[in-house]
């Protein structure tokens, strides 16, 4: 039971974070109001929920792609 719960709640954090991505919100903000939502100390705790998941990932990666972009364009 207490693994559903935790699934739950992990599903719950990484939809809202996807759907902020999606939206254009305030990451830091809205991270801060995820971890007191979901009961942590520390918004370094909700971090947790958000690791290993693929569609995050990607974000990261596409996101990174265009800040390392304009410095290879530099390069050329």
């Amino acid at each position: 039971m207490l693994c559903r719960y935790r699934h739950k709640r992990h599903t719950f954090a990484v939809r809202r974070l996807l759907g902020w991505y999606e939206e254009g919100a305030d990451l830091e903000r809205k991270l801060l109001a995820l971890s007191t939502y979901l009961g942590h100390a520390k918004v370094s705790d909700t971090y947790w929920y958000l690791t290993g998941v693929p569609e995050l990932l990607a974000i990261a990666a596409h996101r990174f792609e265009q800040y390392a972009r304009p410095e290879q364009e530099a390069r050329s």
